[in-house]
């Protein structure tokens, strides 16, 4: 766990939202000047998340958005927050990540994801065959792709070049204890969706740290976890620009996608009592308020779960905030 005396790590995950009223090419011009601002405030590393067929997000063709990223900047680690692995043969990725690393030695990261981040039709159309044992697979594919991406095996009749020998980065992605536990069985890094799936987060994360086998890619078991994070000047108007994602949310709560929404001033306006719930739910590890108040619940969610370090995500209609909202974000990361 990270001590009260120094800062908490902080890394941005982005999904590249595209807001009401705008397009792809917006968002996509967006993320490359989020990115920038990531790497000039100090965060970590900027990673990318795969989705597909989804309305309002333009971050499908992962690995090619973290090529332009990463040739427009200059330190910052970019990665793949994640790569949803029964998408793709293990062999395509290792390509392509092993493309990436090798036009930007030490910066490229990749995370795995068991689930599809798709329905059943768009899965299909990117497999073209759903005869594949998908996400019952999920391991064996990874260990595939591992192999592809470290040092060369002799005899070896299948090889990732540019790939092998790259030895990228590899973390496993979940929401779930079923992530924990492969990855903590894997020994590899272990990021938690909390920002969308909180329920088995403190679960998840004790079985990680408990059953984690040391390897020597990673000797201790390093814990991310993902939440989604708004900061501005004051409780209200931080609270305000969170009302777009809640807005998303209560979209997913009645099967409805689309761009994101501007703000409101009154979300419960616009919802049930019970959609409140379900989407109150969903969003339940959210730290969204005025400086002091985020830097209190950074803490508080390093304390309650171990974590190694927080990647927080937080799309907000009016890019200028949320460019206001990493600059204060990362001061309230600062020790005690």
């Amino acid at each position: 766990m990270i001590p009260a005396s120094e800062p908490i790590p902080l890394s941005v995950l982005d999904l590249v939202p595209i807001a009401e009223g705008g397009d792809a090419a917006t968002a996509l011009k967006q993320a490359l000047e989020l990115a920038r601002h990531a790497e000039r405030c100090g965060y970590r590393r900027y990673w990318l998340a795969e989705h597909h067929n989804m309305d309002g997000l333009a971050c499908s063709a992962t690995a090619v958005l973290i090529a332009h990223i990463a040739a427009h900047t200059r330190t910052i680690r970019v990665g793949a927050g994640g790569i949803m692995l029964p998408n793709h043969a293990p062999l395509v990725v290792a390509e392509q990540f092993g493309t990436l690393a090798t036009l930007h030695p030490g910066r490229i990261e990749l995370g795995l994801g068991r689930a599809p981040g798709t329905d059943r039709a768009t899965m299909r159309a990117l497999r073209r065959s759903l005869d594949s044992r998908g996400e019952e697979a999920f391991p064996e594919d990874v260990a595939e792709l591992i192999g592809y991406l470290d040092e060369a095996r002799p005899g070896a009749p299948v090889r990732a070049l540019p790939g092998q020998g790259t030895q990228v980065p590899v973390w496993l992605l979940g929401s779930s204890l079923y992530g924990a536990q492969l990855a903590a069985w894997l020994g590899r890094p272990y990021a938690f969706a909390a920002h969308f799936a909180p329920d088995l987060l403190e679960q998840a994360a004790e079985i990680y740290r408990r059953t984690f086998r040391p390897s020597p890619v990673c000797p201790h078991p390093h814990l991310m976890v993902g939440t989604q994070v708004i900061v501005a000047d004051s409780d209200a108007a931080a609270q305000r620009l969170f009302s777009s994602t809640q807005q998303r949310f209560l979209g997913m709560v009645r099967n409805q996608r689309g761009p994101l929404p501007p703000p409101v001033d009154d979300f419960d306006a616009l919802c049930s009592p019970q959609e409140r719930r379900q989407v109150d739910r969903m969003l339940a590890e959210a730290i969204v308020g005025a400086p002091h108040t985020v830097r209190s619940g950074l803490r508080a969610l390093v304390e309650r779960t171990q974590a190694d370090e927080i990647i927080l995500t937080g799309a907000t209609f009016d890019p200028a905030a949320r460019l206001r909202s990493l600059e204060l974000a990362i001061g309230c990361a600062g020790p005690n």
